[in-house]
């Protein structure tokens, strides 16, 4: 798997490589807590200037109301570490009443470039976010869901190899060299373009870039009546799975909403669903409002399945109707597309947690064999293999869907840990789901409970803490009731880590 570059800063005999979570003083590895280094790395960024006492809890304790002392705590511990500087100052100095200053000269470094990813055995793509040439900015959603359908259909080609949505937005807006943004995410071709829609028109311009040569293999550019769309849709997928792979192999038709106002609902409620609670209640108006618009159209129903699903594992609503609706939802988006991978896999995880798991494997496979791109589906099967006992195949999946998201939202490195747990390489675990990418309320009990099996129960239990004020209610024998484990053996392991680290019974 492969992440975003952090920041790598040398001062005196010191080097603090941010990504790496490390501090070398003359090369040789400093023993520093995460909340230490995580208060080196806010001071020396902003070496110079004074850092609030707020700023720096933040930084070290995000999203958590901690006491000052504290921070006076791990200043103290990180001053005693670094020594004095070669004048024989301070690096760290007290502004009284106000906060700290980092004091003296930093250099910051190039970070260390990672090797390359290695190009699959397939042709492979990456669909750039399409820029919005509207001059109304409420037409970004319109221009969003256009890359995210072609990345869609594009995904569906067995002979393709697609980099997923959450990836390649992380360059939207962002003017990079096509041929480093191939080179991040280890492909060969981009697909780019613009789309303008107004007075019932839309104009869309497109273009396919082989990054390694720079040659345009294929532009474009439709002017078409809004209602036609998803004709346009199909036809630069079409152009560019010709280019690519020289012949047309159309996978099965994938459902369509009749009515544009449901696709646009559609489209800006699936960005709200995974955020908060007060974005999952708009998701759902207006997915209702989408489903009562156009009665047929799947990928609603789909999204508030998945509405419902987050309502009662993420957002504490009533467990047994909140997933009984989102069952019947997944349901009835099958029954309306058995095409769509998307509705397949969101049904086959909800089958898992009914304990219907014959049928859940069953539909896990028929996703695949649909949308073997789909990567959200190689991460939710490893979530379930897990609890299942099969370590090697979780970790392997995993992996896959790292590869086809190398920059993806945050639960993946959470299933990473987890299963890194299951397979007792609780270093590692650690390592995953301390990353600011992961380091999120939920993630905590499991890295409490590696940080737990390695004897480090102080942190552990500080870990334990901290779950417990976004969770009061948690307690083990709720969370194993609720999550559909398979193997015993696995099962006890999770619970001995839990109750090590002192999380309730």
């Amino acid at each position: 798997m492969r992440l975003m570059q952090g920041s790598r800063f040398a001062f005196g005999p010191f080097v603090l490589d941010s990504a790496a979570g490390t501090l070398l003083r003359n090369e040789i590895p400093v023993t520093v807590g995460y909340r230490g280094l995580k208060l080196l790395e806010a001071l020396v960024a902003r070496s110079g200037e004074i850092l609030g006492k707020a700023d720096l809890m933040d930084a070290a304790w995000p999203g958590t109301a901690v006491e000052e002392g504290n921070l006076t705590v791990q200043i103290a511990t990180l001053r005693k570490l670094l020594g004095a500087a070669a004048d024989g100052s301070e690096w760290i100095v007290t502004v009284p009443r106000v906060g700290y200053r980092f004091t003296g000269p930093v250099e910051e470094l190039a970070g260390a470039k990672q090797k390359p990813l290695p190009l699959p055995d397939k042709p492979s793509i990456a669909v750039l976010p399409f820029v919005n040439f509207s001059s109304d900015p409420e037409q970004e959603s319109f221009a969003d869901g256009l890359t995210e359908d072609l990345i869609t259909d594009l995904s569906r080609m067995s002979g393709l190899f697609v980099i997923a949505r959450n990836s390649t937005f992380a360059y939207k807006g962002k003017a990079m060299d096509v041929r480093d943004i191939a080179e991040e995410l280890g492909v060969r071709y981009l697909l780019e373009g613009s789309a303008r829609r107004a007075a019932g028109r839309v104009r869309i311009n497109a273009q396919l870039v082989d990054a390694l040569s720079g040659e345009h293999l294929w532009a474009e550019r439709f002017d078409r009546g809004l209602e036609d769309i998803f004709a346009v849709q199909d036809e630069v997928t079409a152009k560019i799975v010709e280019a690519l792979l020289g012949r047309l192999r159309a996978p099965p038709p994938r459902n369509r909403p009749t009515n544009l106002e449901a696709y646009d609902l559609c489209v800006r409620a699936r960005k709200l669903i995974d955020d908060s609670p007060q974005t999952a209640r708009e998701a759902h108006l207006m997915l209702t409002r989408a489903i009562a618009l156009d009665p047929d159209y799947a990928e609603a129903y789909r999204w508030l399945a998945m509405n419902h699903w987050m309502g009662w594992v993420h957002w504490g609503e009533p467990v047994e109707q909140n997933r009984s609706v989102a069952l019947d939802l997944a349901r009835k988006a099958v029954s309306i597309d058995p095409n769509d991978a998307g509705c397949r896999w969101v049904l086959a995880n909800l089958l898992a947690y009914e304990r219907s798991f014959a049928e859940a494997e069953a539909e896990f496979a028929r996703a695949i064999e649909l949308d073997p791109n789909e990567a959200d589906i190689w991460a939710t099967i490893s979530d379930i293999e897990v609890l299942a006992g099969r370590i090697d195949e979780a970790l392997e999946h995993i992996r896959k869907a790292f590869r086809l998201n190398p920059f993806p939202v945050s639960w993946y490195f959470l299933t990473l840990g987890q299963a890194q747990y299951a397979a007792r390489d609780y270093e590692a675990a650690i390592e995953t789901l301390r990353r600011d990418e992961t380091y999120r309320t939920s993630s905590r009990r499991f890295l409490a409970a590696s940080l737990a099996q390695l004897g480090r129960l102080d942190e552990a239990r500080a870990e334990v803490e901290m779950f417990l004020v976004s969770n009061p209610h948690f307690t083990t024998s709720h969370w194993v009731w609720t999550e559909p484990f398979r193997d015993e053996a696995t099962l006890a392991h999770f619970v001995d880590g839990f109750r090590k680290a002192g999380l309730p019974d």
